[in-house]
């Protein structure tokens, strides 16, 4: 399989990990759109929210857990936005299911 998120979670591609289990690894955004943006990306291969099932849903609960862990290490204590993009209209820029944990200034609604 040749997808990136595949390739960063296996050490094949580097990054700046700042947090990785036997479940997710997340890493700092090459392209950071907030003081504080971190990628979140289960170890296994879902193409996006799209295809979350009873048999996989526990990953996604684990990574928002995570989210949180890394919430507090970053010190958002007031607030933060986590998003996933899905398909093309939605954004989807990678494959791979993600997802973006940005902090460290307000957020504005609509994001766009």
């Amino acid at each position: 399989m040749d997808c990136i998120f595949c390739k960063i979670a296996s050490g094949e591609i580097p990054s700046t990990r700042v947090y990785e289990d036997d479940l997710c690894v997340a890493f700092k955004d090459l392209e950071p759109q907030a003081p504080v943006h971190i990628l979140i990306i289960p170890r296994e291969h879902i193409v996006s929210a799209a295809e979350i099932t009873p048999g996989n849903s526990s990953i996604v609960a684990h990574i928002f857990e995570v989210a949180a862990k890394l919430a507090k290490d970053n010190r958002l204590k007031n607030g933060w936005r986590i998003v996933s993009n899905v398909g093309e209209d939605g954004g989807q820029s990678v494959k791979h299911m993600h997802f973006h944990l940005l902090g460290g200034r307000a957020m504005a609604w609509p994001p766009g």
